[in-house]
């Protein structure tokens, strides 16, 4: 990640590869899905483009000022830790500057969007930018930044269901919400996220970094996980027992891929566990979406 550049790449497209780094654009298509699929669902079937474009732009421009304040405030930790010693951030392919700038260009592009879908939507983007802010100082205080992370990823759903309802009253919007399918992607995304954080557990004990492996130990960091993808797997089935054949396919499938995660973290292969974790974000979100959509 941290290697030279060769030198026939013009240096635009350089600067493009290390934001795209910096952002970790890839990671993206797992969060994605589960806006449409939720917003779908939600409308009870399909959303008009306009609605559409304006969620993407809403979960990208959200997505980035996370990204990018969560480098920022955590440079210190990376900066120490051989793991992410090589982030462009810590090593200057991305200045601090630049890292401002795309937080605040983040902020910006997901307000503009909630405002163009509607007032609920714009009233209630200080909040989401709030939970987001907050969330890379959790590690500072509590031993389940886990949490925070989760309750973070569950404001895509829960978004992408208030942008088809963009004028109702906040009480009325919330019963059109798929809760399953929002609790379910909040454990989820928890719970590989204790797994994922087994990697650092000797460093967060030395540097003060709270995580549940850190604080507990690996047994308990896997037990936990195993708990919580055990609940998702359960949420995202109950969820789509409503919504066709379709749907329920994709949700065993994803129980699968959860299964798989947990026996490679087991094992002890950390990162193969969470690699294989994006995927259930995928096969959820766009096999959901196919079932609203085509009423299978």
């Amino acid at each position: 990640m941290g290697g030279p550049h060769p030198r026939h790449v013009p240096r635009p497209v350089a600067v493009l590869v290390e934001y795209g780094r910096f952002l970790r654009v890839g990671h993206t298509l797992f969060s994605v899905p589960f806006a449409y699929a939720a917003a779908l669902i939600s409308a009870g079937g399909a959303i008009g483009w306009d609605t559409a474009l304006l969620i993407g732009l809403a979960v990208l421009g959200l997505r980035s000022f996370g990204m990018a304040w969560n480098n920022i405030a955590d440079r210190d930790i990376d900066a120490a830790n051989p793991r992410t010693a090589a982030r462009p951030l810590i090593v200057g392919r991305v200045s601090l500057r630049g890292a401002y700038l795309t937080a605040v260009l983040g902020a910006a592009a997901f307000t503009a969007s909630a405002a163009l879908l509607g007032p609920l939507p714009l009233f209630l983007a200080p909040l989401y930018l709030a939970i987001v802010y907050a969330y890379p100082y959790a590690k500072r205080v509590h031993c389940f930044p886990h949490l925070h992370l989760g309750a973070v990823f569950a404001l895509i759903p829960i978004g992408g269901a208030i942008a088809v309802w963009p004028r109702d009253d906040i009480y009325i919007v919330m019963e059109k919400v798929p809760w399953n399918y929002v609790i379910g992607s909040a454990l989820w995304v928890a719970g590989f996220d204790m797994t994922y954080s087994i990697l650092d557990r000797d460093f967060d004990r030395r540097f003060g970094v709270k995580s549940v492996p850190a604080c507990f130990g690996v047994g308990a960091a896997k037990a936990a996980s195993l708990l919580f993808h055990a609940a998702a797997a359960a949420f995202f089935i109950r969820e789509a027992l409503g919504l066709g054949a379709l749907a329920l396919a994709s949700s065993l499938i994803a129980a699968a891929i959860l299964a798989y995660g947990q026996l490679l973290a087991y094992r002890g292969r950390i990162m193969e566990s969470f690699n294989a974790n994006l995927y259930v974000g995928v096969v959820v979100g766009l096999g959901t979406s196919l079932a609203v959509l085509l009423g299978a």
